[in-house]
Protein backbone atom coordinates (compact mmCIF):
# COMPACT_ATOMS: atom_id res chain seq x y z
CA UNK A 1 0.00 0.00 0.00
CA UNK A 2 1.94 3.35 -1.11
CA UNK A 3 1.76 6.70 1.08
CA UNK A 4 3.78 9.22 1.82
CA UNK A 5 7.12 8.29 3.62
CA UNK A 6 8.97 9.51 7.10
CA UNK A 7 11.29 12.26 4.42
CA UNK A 8 8.35 13.72 2.61
CA UNK A 9 6.51 14.04 5.95
CA UNK A 10 10.05 15.78 7.90
CA UNK A 11 10.13 18.09 4.42
CA UNK A 12 6.58 19.18 4.28
CA UNK A 13 6.79 20.06 8.35
CA UNK A 14 9.87 21.81 7.56
CA UNK A 15 8.32 23.19 4.75
CA UNK A 16 5.61 24.52 6.48
CA UNK A 17 7.51 25.96 9.60
CA UNK A 18 9.55 27.69 6.76
CA UNK A 19 6.42 29.67 5.19
CA UNK A 20 5.02 30.63 8.62
CA UNK A 21 8.11 31.86 9.94
CA UNK A 22 7.66 35.43 9.30
CA UNK A 23 3.82 34.66 10.73
CA UNK A 24 5.09 32.96 13.71
CA UNK A 25 8.19 34.87 14.98
CA UNK A 26 6.00 38.15 15.07
CA UNK A 27 3.65 37.24 18.44
CA UNK A 28 6.85 36.18 20.59
CA UNK A 29 8.68 39.46 19.72
CA UNK A 30 5.97 41.51 20.37
CA UNK A 31 5.72 40.20 23.80
CA UNK A 32 9.12 40.31 24.44
CA UNK A 33 10.26 43.74 23.27
CA UNK A 34 6.47 44.97 23.77
CA UNK A 35 5.13 47.64 26.78
CA UNK A 36 4.40 51.00 26.66
CA UNK A 37 1.15 53.30 24.95
CA UNK A 38 -1.06 50.42 24.25
CA UNK A 39 -2.28 50.39 21.04
CA UNK A 40 -6.35 51.72 22.15
CA UNK A 41 -4.60 54.53 23.81
CA UNK A 42 -6.62 53.36 26.82
CA UNK A 43 -10.34 54.01 25.10
CA UNK A 44 -12.91 51.78 25.18
CA UNK A 45 -15.54 50.64 22.57
CA UNK A 46 -19.31 51.29 23.02
CA UNK A 47 -19.77 48.51 25.53
CA UNK A 48 -17.49 49.88 27.94
CA UNK A 49 -15.14 47.64 27.76
CA UNK A 50 -11.13 47.92 26.20
CA UNK A 51 -10.94 47.85 22.89
CA UNK A 52 -7.24 45.62 22.65
CA UNK A 53 -5.98 46.03 26.26
CA UNK A 54 -2.98 47.22 28.09
CA UNK A 55 -0.92 43.59 26.34
CA UNK A 56 -1.25 45.46 23.01
CA UNK A 57 1.12 48.10 22.27
CA UNK A 58 2.32 49.94 19.60
CA UNK A 59 6.26 49.51 20.67
CA UNK A 60 4.90 45.32 20.68
CA UNK A 61 3.19 45.99 17.03
CA UNK A 62 5.81 47.91 15.80
CA UNK A 63 8.69 45.12 16.97
CA UNK A 64 6.50 42.13 15.98
CA UNK A 65 6.26 43.39 12.36
CA UNK A 66 9.96 43.87 12.30
CA UNK A 67 10.79 40.97 13.19
CA UNK A 68 8.68 38.58 10.96
CA UNK A 69 10.10 41.43 8.09
CA UNK A 70 13.75 40.68 9.01
CA UNK A 71 13.49 36.82 9.71
CA UNK A 72 11.59 36.78 6.16
CA UNK A 73 14.02 39.03 4.83
CA UNK A 74 16.70 36.42 5.70
CA UNK A 75 14.75 33.54 4.42
CA UNK A 76 14.96 35.23 1.16
CA UNK A 77 18.74 35.96 1.79
CA UNK A 78 19.51 32.03 2.21
CA UNK A 79 17.34 30.72 -0.63
CA UNK A 80 18.58 32.76 -3.38
CA UNK A 81 22.30 31.59 -2.05
CA UNK A 82 21.20 28.35 -1.05
CA UNK A 83 20.78 25.27 -3.28
CA UNK A 84 17.44 24.29 -0.96
CA UNK A 85 15.04 24.39 -3.83
CA UNK A 86 12.58 22.58 -2.04
CA UNK A 87 11.84 25.21 0.30
CA UNK A 88 9.26 27.28 -0.55
CA UNK A 89 10.34 30.67 -1.76
CA UNK A 90 9.20 34.18 -0.06
CA UNK A 91 9.01 37.71 -1.80
CA UNK A 92 9.38 41.04 -0.24
CA UNK A 93 5.15 40.63 -0.29
CA UNK A 94 4.37 37.55 0.92
CA UNK A 95 7.05 38.62 4.39
CA UNK A 96 5.40 41.59 4.95
CA UNK A 97 1.68 39.87 4.45
CA UNK A 98 2.39 37.18 6.98
CA UNK A 99 4.60 39.40 9.66
CA UNK A 100 2.07 42.11 9.37
CA UNK A 101 -1.52 39.69 9.16
CA UNK A 102 -0.39 37.73 12.47
CA UNK A 103 -0.42 40.39 14.78
CA UNK A 104 -3.62 41.76 12.95
CA UNK A 105 -5.17 38.53 13.74
CA UNK A 106 -3.92 38.79 16.90
CA UNK A 107 -5.61 42.34 17.59
CA UNK A 108 -8.76 40.79 16.29
CA UNK A 109 -8.76 38.19 18.27
CA UNK A 110 -8.30 40.38 21.31
CA UNK A 111 -10.73 42.62 20.38
CA UNK A 112 -13.42 39.84 20.16
CA UNK A 113 -12.01 38.24 23.42
CA UNK A 114 -12.73 42.05 25.06
CA UNK A 115 -16.18 41.84 23.27
CA UNK A 116 -16.98 38.37 25.05
CA UNK A 117 -15.89 39.28 28.12
CA UNK A 118 -12.79 37.00 28.39
CA UNK A 119 -9.83 38.36 30.16
CA UNK A 120 -6.28 39.23 29.27
CA UNK A 121 -4.37 36.35 29.53
CA UNK A 122 -7.54 34.04 30.27
CA UNK A 123 -7.45 31.15 27.79
CA UNK A 124 -9.86 31.32 24.41
CA UNK A 125 -9.31 27.67 22.81
CA UNK A 126 -8.43 27.51 19.32
CA UNK A 127 -8.83 31.28 18.77
CA UNK A 128 -5.44 31.25 20.16
CA UNK A 129 -3.22 29.18 18.33
CA UNK A 130 -4.98 30.27 15.06
CA UNK A 131 -5.59 33.56 15.04
CA UNK A 132 -2.17 34.73 13.48
CA UNK A 133 -3.08 32.24 10.81
CA UNK A 134 -6.40 33.28 10.25
CA UNK A 135 -5.16 37.31 10.02
CA UNK A 136 -2.26 36.09 7.80
CA UNK A 137 -4.29 34.11 5.05
CA UNK A 138 -6.46 36.82 4.97
CA UNK A 139 -4.29 39.41 3.93
CA UNK A 140 -2.26 37.07 1.49
CA UNK A 141 -5.65 36.09 0.62
CA UNK A 142 -6.34 40.02 -0.55
CA UNK A 143 -3.09 40.78 -1.72
CA UNK A 144 -1.00 38.21 -2.95
CA UNK A 145 -3.55 35.19 -3.27
CA UNK A 146 -1.12 33.47 -6.53
CA UNK A 147 1.63 33.65 -3.82
CA UNK A 148 -0.81 31.52 -1.08
CA UNK A 149 -2.33 29.12 -3.67
CA UNK A 150 0.87 28.63 -5.16
CA UNK A 151 3.24 28.13 -1.86
CA UNK A 152 0.37 26.89 0.96
CA UNK A 153 -0.58 23.30 -1.00
CA UNK A 154 -3.00 21.22 1.00
CA UNK A 155 -0.11 18.92 2.86
CA UNK A 156 1.79 22.30 3.97
CA UNK A 157 -1.96 23.45 5.10
CA UNK A 158 -2.30 20.59 7.35
CA UNK A 159 0.84 20.97 8.85
CA UNK A 160 0.76 24.53 9.45
CA UNK A 161 -2.89 23.02 11.35
CA UNK A 162 -0.55 20.86 13.21
CA UNK A 163 2.08 23.16 13.77
CA UNK A 164 0.68 26.12 14.93
CA UNK A 165 -0.66 24.63 18.22
CA UNK A 166 2.79 23.22 19.27
CA UNK A 167 4.72 25.91 18.44
CA UNK A 168 2.00 28.20 20.20
CA UNK A 169 2.15 26.20 23.32
CA UNK A 170 5.88 25.65 23.52
CA UNK A 171 7.08 29.33 22.99
CA UNK A 172 4.32 30.56 25.70
CA UNK A 173 5.56 28.10 28.26
CA UNK A 174 8.96 29.66 27.45
CA UNK A 175 7.84 33.41 27.53
CA UNK A 176 6.35 31.74 31.32
CA UNK A 177 9.52 30.59 32.27
CA UNK A 178 11.49 33.82 31.30
CA UNK A 179 8.61 35.95 32.80
CA UNK A 180 7.75 37.50 29.87
CA UNK A 181 4.18 35.85 29.56
CA UNK A 182 1.94 35.87 32.73
CA UNK A 183 0.68 32.19 32.37
CA UNK A 184 1.89 29.55 30.20
CA UNK A 185 -0.88 29.39 27.59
Amino acid sequence: MGGIDINSLIIIGISALWVMLPAYLPNPVAAALGGGKPIDGGRCWRDGRRIFGDGKTVRGLIAGIAGGVAIGLLQILVHSHAEIVWLPEHTLVSITLLAVGALLGDLAKSFLKRRRGVERGEKWPVADQFDLVIGAFILLLIFDPGWLFSTITIPIAIAILILTPVLHRGTNIIGYILGIKDVPW
